[in-house]
């Protein structure tokens, strides 16, 4: 840890979770002791007892400097001395923090070892150097088939699952992150009731990944200042591991719109002007920050980041997913239970679908998604008592099986199973003539025995 400055006392301020503290410029220039992003100690001399406080400059005026207290303010009086420390927020990093849970401040919450003497990195860095990007071309597979069959996700890849409060995406994040072929999983939860941070180990433990994967988790208890530590914390580990020991990394976040309302809450204690529904101004280039270290990186591994962004009201114009949508390449639309086809995007999918998959996979993926769309006008000939024609029927009973083989986000099937599902779902209810499809491909996967009777 570096070694202890220059000692501030003149406390100009305290408002809820800030601490504004006398720092002259010229003492700035003269020792560089203060910085954006650095940590300080707050020793409250009432209580010579108590900790020092942790806290983190976020504003650097002319003579001022603002400080958010991670354990909050309750108690801290005016006269408290304040210690910079000259290095911004830091995080164990090694092989010795896989298979363990983390707090928005990195300190353990498994009841394990304190990892003080490991080797710590910095959390702030920038994002990677374009020239060391190279083009995606891997498949990450999650066995959900609505997204290995018609919206893969790519290594390297940064993707969104819209949502609204209700739906189960936390479980369908933990059911990826059980099932990803990823070399390391890095988990970031952000705003989660233990029972979600308790369900997500539970799932990783079961499923046997827990031993790659490491956890940073911020409770809707903890200080708001941390809710903004674990997505960099989460980011930072896992770049580390793609760069120097070439791993395929895969990030989870959940949930980014709950970082960016820590965000707002942060700005309004600043009294930051607002923008949009209350929040910060420059929201876009905070969660861009963030989602531009997904990268495939040259002669290393890959850092891939799937988040879930909340869409209040299930508005999609909302701040948060409009932002988002403008940084990610595509986005997962989960509703109603299930993966919404039409929704969801991804955008990469194109450099593996057929490439590195099956030959039948882009005819596979566009024919189903041509029926299903089929199916749902034909629902709505019937439920506007339209006559029906035995080709409707059809449709209608192929709808069904969408919905229950591939739709429901419970379904776990390998890609090569589910194309080969998909086949056999197209051949219970059409004709191969129906298909519009490459006849070599109907040659030799139409599975005729199964062929509707």
């Amino acid at each position: 840890m570096s070694q202890l400055l220059l000692c501030y006392s003149r406390i100009l301020e305290i408002v809820g979770d800030l601490v504004k503290v006398y720092v002259p410029e010229p003492d700035r220039d003269a020792t560089g002791s203060v910085g954006f992003g650095d940590l300080a100690l707050i020793e409250n001399p009432l209580d010579p007892s108590q900790l020092p406080a942790l806290a983190q400059v976020i504003e650097l005026n002319r003579d001022s400097v603002s400080l958010q207290v991670f354990s909050g303010t309750k108690g801290l009086s005016t006269q408290a001395s304040i210690r910079f420390l000259g290095h911004s927020m830091r995080v164990a990093f090694s092989s010795n923090i896989l298979g363990r849970a983390f707090s928005g401040v990195g300190a353990p919450i498994d009841a394990g070892p304190d990892l003080t003497e490991e080797p710590h990195i910095e959390i702030d860095g920038p994002t990677v150097n374009p020239a060391r990007r190279v083009l995606a071309s891997r498949m990450i597979r999650t066995d959900v088939p609505m997204i290995d069959v018609f919206n893969s996700l790519v290594e390297s890849q940064k993707i969104p699952i819209f949502s609204v409060a209700g739906e189960p995406y936390n479980q369908l994040l933990a059911q990826i992150g059980a099932h990803a072929d990823a070399d390391i999983i890095v988990f970031g939860g952000i705003g989660l009731i233990f029972d979600d941070y308790h369900f997500f180990k539970t799932a990783f433990e079961q499923a046997g990944v827990l031993a790659k994967t490491v956890m940073y988790v911020h409770l809707g208890s903890d200080p708001t200042v941390e809710a903004l530590l674990v997505p960099d914390m989460a980011l930072a580990v896992a770049e580390r591991f793609a760069v120097e020991e070439g791993k395929r990394v895969l990030v989870l976040l959940t949930d980014m719109t709950a970082y960016a309302d820590a965000l707002k809450e942060v700005g309004v204690a600043m009294e930051h002007v607002p923008s949009n529904r209350g929040y910060i101004g420059d929201l876009y280039s905070q969660l861009a920050r963030r989602y531009e270290k997904a990268c495939d990186y040259k002669g290393a591994g890959s850092v891939t980041i799937l988040s879930v962004t909340t869409m209040p009201g299930d508005d999609v114009t909302h701040p948060v997913p409009d932002n988002t949508g403008y940084i990610t390449e595509g986005q997962f639309y989960l509703h109603d239970g299930v993966l919404d086809p039409f929704g969801s995007l991804s955008r990469l999918k194109q450099h593996v679908i057929g490439k590195v998959t099956r030959e039948d996979h882009g005819q596979i993926m566009n024919t189903m998604v041509r029926f299903y769309a089929a199916a749902q006008d034909a629902q709505q000939k019937q439920a506007m008592s339209f006559e029906l024609t035995e080709y409707d029927l059809r449709l209608l009973r192929f709808g069904d099986l969408f919905r229950q083989r591939f739709m429901d986000i419970r379904v776990t099937l390998p890609l090569e199973k589910a194309l080969d599902l998909s086949w056999k779902t197209l051949a219970e209810c059409f004709e191969a003539e129906e298909l519009l499809m490459k006849q070599d491909l109907i040659d030799k996967y139409f599975p005729v025995a199964t062929q509707r009777s």
